[in-house]
């Protein structure tokens, strides 16, 4: 009896032995499985924080393009070429080939602009879409901007701002206006 007893008893802490193996087994899978899903949310936030920079270079991007779009309105009033502006096959670009006389001189090319179309801003006014706000470079409410004119710009720039300077001479006192002179 005291044989089958003993027996009984390592049977016993066998049986109790695989159980706590078995669990383990079953803990460890769990983990592993926990911890692939928690690398997945991980991966899945880096792709989204990238998704996030990127859309916000992209808004930053297109909003400085209304900026510029703001500037050369009002400054330059330059545009994109038109379909009418460009050649329209193999013919005429050979035309344009040719070879010229002896004394010829080098041809004279212009740029020209149809003033007949109206300047509309092709850009929609830009609202952040993580505040909601719009960008300063908005199209103003009155309607298109004021294309600048040939006129005005050719005044600007022609136009040359004098600033006063004061300069210390040798003597020590100070000279408006310029350079000392001796």
């Amino acid at each position: 009896m005291n044989l089958t007893r003993d027996r009984l008893h390592s049977v016993g802490w066998a049986v109790i032995l695989t159980v706590c193996a078995a669990l383990t087994l079953i803990l460890t899978f769990r983990v592993n499985a926990i911890k692939s899903q928690v690398r997945l949310a991980e991966r899945q936030i880096i792709a989204l924080k990238r998704d996030k920079i990127s859309l916000e270079t992209e808004f930053e991007t297109r909003a400085n393009q209304q900026q510029l779009r703001a500037v050369n309105d009002v400054e330059f009033g330059y545009e994109a070429p038109n379909a009418d502006q460009y050649i329209e096959g193999e013919r005429q670009l050979a035309a344009l080939g040719k070879p010229r006389g002896p004394d010829a001189p080098p041809p004279i090319r212009v740029a020209r602009q149809d003033l007949s179309e109206e300047t509309a801003s092709t850009f929609p006014a830009m609202v952040a879409p993580l505040t909601g706000k719009a960008l300063a470079a908005e199209v103003p409410v009155g309607g298109a901007r004021k294309p600048a004119e040939v006129g005005d710009l050719k005044d600007r720039l022609a136009r040359i701002e004098l600033r006063a300077t004061n300069r210390i001479g040798r003597d020590g006192t100070a000279v408006k206006g310029g350079a000392e002179r001796e």
